[in-house]
């Protein structure tokens, strides 16, 4: 191997110079060769010339002497080594360094890949709340509309009671004289239309409600299904994101990837939102049950009352349709003894012509005596019993 070889070795030292030098490199630690280099270095200085550039003073020639050459020579060759000796340095730290910057990438992949496990978790475990609360809410919300159309049925019904009421006080309205009588058949159909008309008011107030409520409960469901939604889309994300590695055919150099947005919400932000969603979604569920309960025990009470007022009116109506009866019957009675005292007046006056017309003969027979008695001459013209009787009994 020549020396230009040797030096150009990655192990290598400096080779024993060649003759007419008669110095040792080989046997020179790096610190004495620095020393001689400085040394000629100051030489050159102080003459004024450069190490290698010919002698520019006296009978020189523009050639070198072999131990400006040498000197050259080994200059070059510690030159040469000291960058070797830097450049196997760096290479050193470069290794090093590239390997602590895997193994911290590695490391924060391995952590990343973690927790994104952890958020994937987390997202499913409010997911799965979002969903069992969407899923109640759906329920609560068809409950309350079928109680909503309990009161529209009920509402229905009330128009019946309502129209036979108002025909009750209109046909009774056409009683004559007497008969239009305020009684308590009357008052009692006045109250029930009172009450009608106030379960149809409160029917129509409470189906009001029920609309209002069944929105709020929609409008919660919606912000859940949102959310829960959100939820679905940000965990096939992650998830996607889990199973990338560097052997992913999908990884590419995205600008702009690392950048926040002031925008972003944190975690404790993020858990807030879906907890006051389903906070919400529970005060409007518990509101619709009570509103169902409401719904249930107006249902059971306006049914009672309107039954209790039917009943007093078939009540007060059977009574005074027993009294219409028993004075129809006490009238009956009444005219019946009244035509026949009609008819027993009417034979009497009959009785009474006849006898009457039975008194004409004795009349005229009277009167025809006493006509006759009239022509008795002088004194024989006499008021003797005969006449006194005769004259009361025609006067009479």
């Amino acid at each position: 191997m020549d020396a230009g070889a040797m030096l150009l070795s990655k192990t290598g030292t400096p080779p024993v110079p060649m003759q007419p030098y008669t110095g040792t490199v080989g046997t020179r630690t790096d610190r004495e060769l620095a020393q001689s280099l400085s040394r000629m270095a100051n030489l050159n200085e102080a003459t004024g010339t450069a190490m290698g550039a010919p002698a520019a003073t006296g009978f020189r020639s523009a050639k070198h002497t072999p131990q400006e050459w040498h000197e050259s020579n080994y200059g070059k060759y510690y030159q040469s080594f000291s960058d070797r000796d830097n450049a196997e340095r760096l290479r050193h730290e470069s290794k090093q360094l590239s390997n602590e910057t895997q193994a911290l990438t590695q490391r924060t992949q391995s952590d990343v890949t973690k927790k994104l496990a952890e958020r994937m978790h987390d997202i499913n475990f409010w997911k799965f709340e979002l969903n069992r609360e969407v899923e109640e809410m759906i329920e609560e919300t068809d409950l309350l509309c079928a109680e909503k159309k309990r009161l529209e049925n009920a509402l229905d019904a009330t128009e019946i009671p309502m129209k036979i009421a108002r025909d009750n006080l209109d046909c009774r309205a056409r009683r004559q004289n007497i008969d239009l009588v305020g009684d308590k058949v009357e008052l009692a159909l006045n109250k029930e239309v009172e009450i009608i008309s106030k379960v149809q008011d409160l029917l129509r107030r409470t189906i009001q409600n029920s609309d209002r409520q069944i929105k709020l409960n929609r409008g919660a469901k919606h912000k859940l299904t949102m959310d829960w939604s959100d939820k679905v889309q940000a965990y096939a994300i992650d998830e996607k994101c889990s199973n990338l590695n560097n052997n992913s055919t999908e990884i590419q150099y995205k600008e702009g990837s690392a950048k926040l947005d002031a925008s972003q919400s944190t975690p404790e932000s993020w858990a807030e939102f879906s907890h006051d969603n389903i906070v919400r979604a529970e005060h409007e569920k518990m509101a619709s049950q009570e509103l169902r309960k409401l719904i249930d025990q107006i249902l059971t009470d306006t049914s009672n009352d309107m039954r209790e007022q039917c009943n007093t009116v078939n009540t007060e109506f059977a009574k005074r349709i027993e009294e219409m009866n028993d004075s129809k019957t006490k009238m009956e009675n009444h005219l019946h003894k009244t035509v026949e005292e009609i008819a027993s007046m009417e034979q009497n006056i009959r009785d009474l012509e006849k006898a009457i017309k039975d008194k004409e003969a004795p009349m005229k027979v009277a009167q025809t005596r006493l006509d006759h008695r009239t022509y008795r001459p002088n004194t024989e013209l006499c008021r003797d019993p005969a006449q006194f009787r005769y004259d009361k009994n025609v006067t009479t």
